[in-house]
């Protein structure tokens, strides 16, 4: 029965949303202004923020009092925001996938607003990295509402439509896992946060190149194993030098987000690189991201190693597909991808095990491993304390023998 429906039959009737509507005395005082542009951001009413946004945008132009208030709510919500675990480029991922290219320019100008009210030694240098990667920066003087509309070339009425889908959206995120020191917080001990060296990276990184320019799916999959081979040396070097340290690094969380369609099987590859890489991954399908606990190091090779896979997987489907009907369905395709991830994440796991058992001295290294899981578990756990286990629903058997013939094709013995 639809609601319509229910309401005639018990007596009720609809209640709209009320409108945000000011009057002549709130349209000049900036505080109330904020508190109708959070309210109308809030409500899921349409024809009512319609109505608003005119009100504010009536006359063409943004006055002084609508462009202070306005810019207050939006400094609060984004406070919000980053009081719940969001980090700068976490933001665009959200608002890439779910605004126009107006707004998320306007998100953008926020975050860098945020950093420039905070000592840049108050900042976290993640925070920093990524802020600066997506290029916020103070690049207007004045007031930002009515520089940012002009830069836009948008009108006052399509500003504030633009704003409060903005603001409708960071009310929205849910809490995340703390990953990071918030801007402003007090650092968490002394030194930097350490991650994989250069040199490493730089190694591990032209692998992967060429793993993700080959059109030869073996030669892929066994330069891919390479990349995990040599990731896992530096964990393992990494694990006996923190050994004698007093307090190691805690581990932390990071989110990789994932492209549509078939989010849930490529999340089982994030899930499958995670493990071979001693971390922890679970997804949040609603928003498309995995969000992966370990420590730095790992987040590193796991982040690397998940990004070129998932290129590397598609490309695979597509390039080896039969030239049959179904192996153009995405019932084939998600069959696929999701039997390379379980086959890819058993042979990485495979390469990591094999690396750690022709070490030096495994007996030493094993219980320190052990001890270093135990870490991540347990934080985890505290990160998130109650977790569901969700199946993927496969229809192509065609599909699934595909994706694992491919991942089975891999020569993954070590160069």
């Amino acid at each position: 029965m639809g609601k319509q429906n229910r309401r005639r039959r018990t007596g009720r009737r609809a209640v709209p949303n009320p409108a945000v509507l000011l009057d002549a005395d709130a349209l000049a005082d900036p505080v109330r202004i904020a508190e109708g542009v959070a309210t109308a951001a809030a409500q899921d009413d349409a024809a009512g923020t319609r109505r608003f946004v005119d009100q504010l945008a009536g006359s063409g132009q943004l006055s002084a009092a609508v462009t202070e208030g306005v810019e207050l709510a939006s400094r609060r919500l984004l406070a919000h925001a980053v009081e719940h675990g969001w980090l700068p480029d976490d933001l665009h991922q959200a608002a890439r996938r779910r605004l126009d290219t107006f707004a998320l320019a306007y998100l953008t100008d926020l975050m860098a607003v945020h950093r420039a009210g905070l000592a840049a030694d108050a900042v976290d240098e993640t925070w920093r990295a990524q802020l600066d990667a997506l290029g916020a920066t103070v690049w207007w003087t004045g007031p930002h509402l009515p520089a940012w509309a002009d830069r836009a070339l948008l009108t006052a009425d399509e500003a504030m439509t633009a704003v409060v889908r903005t603001l409708s959206l960071l009310l929205r995120l849910p809490r995340l896992a703390p990953g990071r020191t918030l801007p402003g917080a007090p650092r968490r001990g002394g030194a930097p946060t350490r991650h994989v060296d250069e040199k490493t990276l730089g190694r591990v990184r032209g692998l992967l190149a060429k793993a993700e320019s080959t059109a030869f799916p073996e030669e892929a999959e066994t330069l891919s194993a390479k990349a995990q081979e040599l990731m896992t040396k530096y964990a393992i070097d990494r694990v006996l030098l923190s050994a004698t340290a007093a307090e190691p690094d805690p581990p932390t969380a990071r989110r990789i987000w994932l492209d549509t369609p078939y989010t849930d099987a490529k999340a089982l590859l994030v899930d499958q690189v995670a493990r071979a890489n001693r971390c922890r991954a679970i997804f949040v399908a609603d928003w498309g991201f995995v969000t992966v606990v370990g420590d730095e190091p790992d987040l590193d090779a796991v982040d690397l190693l998940a990004t070129s896979l998932l290129v590397q997987a598609t490309r695979t489907m597509i390039e080896t597909a039969a030239d049959t009907e179904e192996s153009r369905t995405r019932a084939y395709r998600k069959a696929f991808l999701t039997a390379y991830a379980t086959r890819i994440g058993d042979r990485l796991t495979t390469a990591a095990a094999t690396t750690v058992a022709e070490s030096p001295s495994p007996s030493t290294l094993l219980p320190l491993l052990a001890t270093h899981d135990h870490r991540v578990e347990r934080a985890f756990a505290t990160y998130f304390p109650t977790t569901r286990t969700r199946g993927i629903t496969l229809r192509s058997a065609e599909g699934w023998a595909a994706g694992t013939q491919a991942a089975d094709q891999a020569h993954l013995d070590r160069a």
